[in-house]
């Protein structure tokens, strides 16, 4: 019995003087990860912000009114021509945009009027675009700005050691050797969010450009039957 209480006493002693394990918030992460951890933060909220908000705008434009079009080829096929126009100028949309610059070139040649509806749709896509080209620069900076960092980091972890000379303390190598890590970790992850967003929002463009090209058909198509007849 003396036996087992002196095994237990010398466990709880070994629990009670073992090192706790520390943790570490995000915050103090980015504050080790050295110089480049601050582009990289900077990159990664310009990148979340591109994303939100081309995804708001380009899914707004995806959103399609069904009867808007049947209400322009109503209006057009009965030759009312301001009411056309009145309900483009009213939908906020490209589609609209692009029906609105159509409509107000009827009466000319039919080349005329396809030529100024893509006019507008190459604008309105344009428009969507916007900011795209930046989310894939920071698709592939960030990962960049992370190797660099890593580079760095070895860079000081070796220079210290050089520093240290035959006395090396591996506290003197963990320091260069986290900073390398976790920028490299910290680059990759940002490019690899900021590389889906943008290949969805590529996708979800290309869905819109899709729809447009092929209500531009139809409304020229429209203009086209009296000349069947």
């Amino acid at each position: 019995m003396s036996l087992l209480l002196q095994i237990t006493e010398n466990v709880a002693t070994e629990l009670a003087s073992a090192p706790t394990e520390e943790k570490m918030n995000i915050f103090e992460m980015v504050l080790k990860g050295g110089f480049f951890m601050i582009p990289l933060v900077i990159l990664s909220i310009l990148a979340v912000y591109i994303f939100v908000e081309r995804y708001i705008t380009i899914k707004k434009a995806r959103k399609e009114d069904a009867t808007f079009m049947n209400l322009i080829k109503d209006f057009v096929a009965n030759g009312n021509i301001h009411s056309a126009q009145d309900l483009c100028n009213k939908t906020d949309h490209p589609l609209a945009r692009m029906m609105a610059k159509g409509v107000m070139r009827i009466g000319r040649p039919l080349k005329d009027i396809e030529t100024a509806v893509e006019n507008v749709g190459k604008i309105e896509v344009g428009k969507l675009e916007k900011n795209m080209g930046t989310l894939a620069t920071i698709a592939g900076a960030a990962p960049m700005i992370g190797f660099l960092g890593t580079v760095t980091g070895m860079i000081k972890a070796f220079y210290n050691m050089s520093k240290a000379g035959n006395n090396i303390d591996p506290g003197v190598l963990s320091g260069g050797i986290y900073e390398a890590m976790l920028t490299t970790a910290a680059g990759l992850i940002v490019g690899i969010i900021a590389y889906i967003g943008y290949n969805l929002l590529v996708s979800m463009i290309d869905k819109v450009i899709y729809n447009l090209e092929a209500r531009s058909v139809e409304f020229l198509d429209l203009l086209q039957e009296p000349a069947k007849k």
